[in-house]
């Protein structure tokens, strides 16, 4: 099968560990031919080009910056985006009759690429929805839905939805909330498809000269925070519970990330200098996974204003290397509620403190307790997060049985 695969992913090797090159890599080790295509985004300064990549095919677009940049450049950007990638494949490959377009949001705007692929060569189409836009803009006062932007891209994501043959939600939660604000969706064609990873073999790390390297205590346990620093991630109670936090004696939080709300939290620690906790920008993927392996606890954090129910992908690092997780949330997002059914985290809305800290010390106070939950959500990835569970997923609507 030939698989067309538009994303904003920035990659230019699908060797590195994300949920789209480990979605690509199993696709290609199962015999699919993929084409990806991926922005390059000014900032960059490459110009378009065709890449190779352990059996992938990737196609590099030349665009505007449209991740982590001012809001005008990002709305033109992925407005454009769409004519720019079709232009594209239609000059680089031209000759490939494609029987599948994958596609993941955000953006919102593939809609002419996907229907002319499904026009020109009878292709099905696979939404693989990561975030819903507009409302996710709205929740957070970006803008509101009486303006005229918020009426453009909502109309676009209706014909999204629309051209998509099958929608894949990151969770129960997000399927609900398609269907309910969306009811021209035949729910037949909606279904949970998570985010996925890859599993390998890991050597063990040596934590305390991991702890040393980075200036982390030895005798407190370590909560990270790992990843976007944007207005999502509700940046000012991550600020509360870092301040919070100075009254233990047990913790130390790290904050390793970067994104646009970053240089507010800098200020904070500049004028403050906690001794409990240390910021750090973001690290090379290698030296991450080892910090993350030395971490006691994961910390995830989403802006209480969010009326869709997100579901961010770190969870599935901190799954994967078996440690506990600690979240501060929106009440729509049913990442919190999975994790305490199934034991391996404990949540409390963000904006409470006080239920926020309460449940975090219950984690801090039992070692076996962390171990207990690590193995507890190691063992929900097994279950429900691999790669092949999503490969199995989406093919199980081209072949029946799917073999791996």
């Amino acid at each position: 099968m030939n698989i067309l695969f538009l994303t904003l992913s920035r990659t230019i090797e699908i060797e590195s560990r994300n949920i789209y090159n480990d979605l690509v890599r199993r696709f290609v080790q199962n015999g699919h031919n993929v084409y990806m295509v991926v922005p390059f985004e000014r900032n960059t300064g490459r110009k378009t080009e065709v890449l190779h990549s352990m059996g992938a095919t990737i196609l590099g677009v030349r665009t505007l910056n449209i991740q982590k940049t001012n809001i005008i450049e990002k709305g033109i950007g992925t407005l454009l985006l769409g004519k720019q990638y079709m232009l594209a494949i239609k000059r680089h490959f031209r000759s490939i009759h494609f029987d599948l377009v994958l596609y993941s949001t955000p953006p919102i705007t593939f809609n002419n690429v996907i229907k002319w692929a499904k026009r020109t060569y009878g292709a099905k189409s696979y939404l693989l929805l990561k975030d819903i836009f507009p409302q996710n803009a709205v929740d957070l006062g970006i803008f509101t839905k009486t303006s005229l932007i918020y009426k453009i891209f909502r109309k676009k994501e209706e014909t999204l939805y629309k051209i998509s043959d099958f929608i894949g939600c990151m969770s129960p939660a997000n399927c609900r909330f398609i269907l309910d604000n969306n009811p021209y969706i035949d729910p037949a064609i909606v279904e949970v498809c998570p985010n996925s990873v890859e599993l390998f073999e890991k050597s063990p790390v040596d934590v305390n000269s991991v702890k040393d390297k980075y200036d982390i205590p030895q005798d407190k346990a370590l909560c990270i925070y790992g990843g976007n620093l944007g207005k999502p991630q509700g940046i000012d109670f991550l600020i509360d519970s870092i301040a919070s936090n100075e009254r233990r004696n047990n913790s130390f939080f790290l904050v390793v990330g970067n994104g646009t709300e970053l240089k507010k939290i800098k200020s904070w620690f500049k004028a403050n200098s906690p001794k409990n906790a240390k910021l750090m920008n973001a690290l090379p993927k290698e030296d991450y996974d080892v910090l993350i392996r030395s971490a006691d606890i994961g910390l995830i954090f989403l802006d209480k204003r969010f009326t869709i129910p997100n579901y961010p992908s770190r969870l599935l690092s901190y799954l994967e290397n078996k440690i506990p997780i600690m979240m501060a949330i929106d009440v729509n997002t049913d990442i919190g509620t999975i994790a305490e059914a199934n034991g391996y985290g404990l949540w409390a809305e963000s904006g409470n403190l006080a239920e926020f800290d309460k449940k975090l010390d219950l984690i801090l106070a039992d070692s076996n307790l962390r171990i207990s939950m690590g193995w507890n959500g190691y063992k929900y990835l097994l279950e429900n997060y691999t790669v092949d569970k999503s490969v199995s997923i989406i093919m199980s609507h081209f072949y029946s049985p799917y073999h791996s």
